[in-house]
C-alpha cells in the first residue's frame, strides 16, 4: 500500500478504530451475550432477537468502515454519518436512558466509548476538511 498523506492517515486510523469497535461489540452481542451480561451485571435482553438485530447492525456498520479505511477521501460521508452522527447520538441516548429511565451504570461505559469515538471522528474530519473538493 502506498504511503498516505497525514490527513488521510488520520481518517484511516479513525475508520480502523471505529470499525473494530463496532465489529467487536456486534460479535459480543451475537456470540458473547452471556459474557456481556455477567461483565456489566445486566439482565439478558428479552426477547433475544433485539440483541441479535443490534449485533447484526453493528457488524454491518463495522464492515462498512472498510470503505473509508481503503479510500478515506471518497467515503468521508460514511464516516460523518456513522461517527459524529450515529455514535454522537448513541452517546446521548445512553446518557438519557441512564438519567431518565435509571438504566444500569454500566451503560455509561458505552456512552463514554461512543462519545469518545464521535469526538475523535469529528476532530479528524474537521481538520481534514480542506482536502475535500
Amino acid at each position: 500500500m502506498p504511503a498516505r498523506p497525514p490527513d488521510e492517515r488520520r481518517l484511516v486510523v479513525v475508520a480502523a478504530a471505529s470499525g473494530l469497535y463496532d465489529i467487536v461489540l456486534g460479535a459480543a452481542l451475537l456470540a458473547g451475550r452471556g459474557l456481556l451480561t455477567a461483565l456489566f451485571d445486566i439482565s439478558a435482553p428479552s426477547p433475544p432477537i433485539h440483541a441479535d438485530l443490534n449485533g447484526l447492525f453493528l457488524l454491518a456498520i463495522g464492515a462498512g468502515y472498510v470503505l473509508p479505511f481503503r479510500r478515506p477521501d471518497r467515503y468521508r460521508g460514511y464516516v460523518w454519518v456513522m461517527g459524529p452522527f450515529l455514535k454522537g447520538f448513541g452517546c446521548l441516548a445512553f446518557l438519557a436512558d441512564h438519567f431518565v429511565r435509571h438504566s444500569p451504570p454500566a451503560y455509561l461505559v458505552f456512552a463514554a466509548a461512543d462519545g469518545s469515538l464521535a469526538l475523535v471522528t469529528f476532530w479528524a474530519l474537521w481538520i481534514t476538511r480542506a482536502r475535500t473538493p
